[in-house]
């Protein structure tokens, strides 16, 4: 899919190949060092490998039940969004998401356009009825995106989420069902 953004480039959203790794692991450093909004750290990022990243990418692509969304501005990956469906069979019907957009391409619509792709992912997902999420508390940005998706908060662990600093973060659990 290509859509126009508003700086004029185009927008290209795209599953991960293997052949994605090199570019996408400078992705993922580079937006690790501009956000303590996600999970791993800075130091995390810098240690992995091309080869952990292309293991990471395959992981993906050799279950169709799994999705990683990439969006690009020209060759440059700006964006990523992923969709793991849980393995007990229990919570096989569930599905967690990620999302991470490069700081300097905020507020471009680029997280809308993900999720709304996603979206439409998992209403076709055979077996995905709900789509679950964690967030921390101070990412107002992102709360209001899925809150505009109609994801609806149902749980906070209260310090649940330790920065680097030691300080400590809400992690908000919001959850949408995606088929009745």
């Amino acid at each position: 899919m290509q859509h126009f953004l508003p700086n004029g480039q185009i927008l290209e959203l795209r599953q991960a190949v293997l052949d994605d790794a090199p570019v996408l692991l400078s992705y993922f450093r580079q937006l690790m060092s501009e956000t303590d909004f996600l999970l791993y750290t800075r130091e995390e990022a810098a240690s992995w490998t091309v080869e952990e990243e292309r293991e990471f990418i395959h992981s993906f692509s050799k279950d169709a039940n799994d999705l990683l969304l990439l969006a690009f501005a020209g060759h440059q990956p700006i964006g990523t969004l992923s969709i793991r469906q849980n393995t007990f069979s229990k919570e096989a019907h569930i599905g967690n998401l990620g999302i991470g957009v490069l700081h300097s391409y905020w507020n471009m619509g680029i997280g809308r356009r993900m999720m709304t792709a996603a979206t439409r992912w998992a209403e076709q997902h055979p077996q995905l009825e709900i789509i679950q999420l964690g967030v921390l508390a101070n990412n107002e940005r992102a709360i209001q995106l899925y809150r505009n998706f109609g994801y609806m908060e149902y749980g906070r662990m209260q310090k649940g989420i330790r920065q680097p600093d030691g300080s400590y973060v809400d992690n908000i659990l919001m959850s949408k069902r995606v088929k009745p």
